[in-house]
């Protein structure tokens, strides 16, 4: 304030405002505007006023804010749209706010109860395991290495639960990167080869 006091004191001594705005390092709109608020109020017109809304435009009325929280306190299980419902009856020459404004109203007071989320667990299929041959299957990838002649194997070892009978299916590429879905692809072949000469299982893990 007592920037501004000074401003304006060199103002009216008759300092140009284009100078005096340069000099305080301000713009020559700012400068008037310090200077006009100060001859309608006087000192009082260089404090520093609220930036807040004169008036909010969505604010509802008292008498329906309170009516709302009223009904919520009569009816604790009430919602929004329940007392939304009776707010159109009992107010018909107004206009009757949405359920988020009411349900905003009702947070604000602390009237609505926060339920914890429940996270939903994926649960899996329980296995039964094989007792008799052929019953279950296991397949499992072993990773990869490169072989003499410069492709890289996959190989895929396929057991029998039951019985630990081990058959590996040998699975090779052209290059270390070789596509997933020709790799895909040659695992459905062994392994119809393989379910060929083993016959086929009841279930595959």
């Amino acid at each position: 304030m007592d920037e501004r006091l000074q401003f304006v004191a060199r103002r009216l001594a008759g300092e140009p405002m284009a100078e005096l705005c340069r000099e305080v390092g301000i713009s020559r709109k700012t400068g008037y505007k310090i200077f006009d608020r100060y001859q309608e109020c006087g000192v009082q017109g260089l404090t520093d006023r609220s930036r807040g809304p004169y008036r909010y435009v969505y604010k509802l009325p008292f008498q329906v804010e309170n009516y709302i929280l009223n009904i919520k306190r009569e009816h604790t299980s009430w919602g929004a749209r329940k007392i939304r419902e009776r707010l159109m009856r009992r107010f018909s020459g107004i206009k009757i706010p949405a359920k988020s404004t009411i349900h905003a109203v009702l947070d604000r007071y602390g009237l609505v109860e926060r339920r914890a989320r429940q996270r939903r667990r994926a649960q899996g299929t329980a296995l039964s395991l094989g007792k008799n041959p052929n019953e279950l299957w296991c397949t499992d990838y072993k990773g990869e290495f490169l072989l003499g002649n410069r492709q890289y194997c996959y190989p895929l070892t396929v057991t029998d639960h039951a019985s630990i009978e081990n058959t590996t299916i040998l699975i090779t590429g052209a290059n270390r990167g070789i596509a997933p879905g020709t790799r895909r692809r040659s695992t459905q072949t062994r392994s119809t080869e393989s379910l060929c000469r083993h016959s086929r299982p009841m279930a595959t893990l």
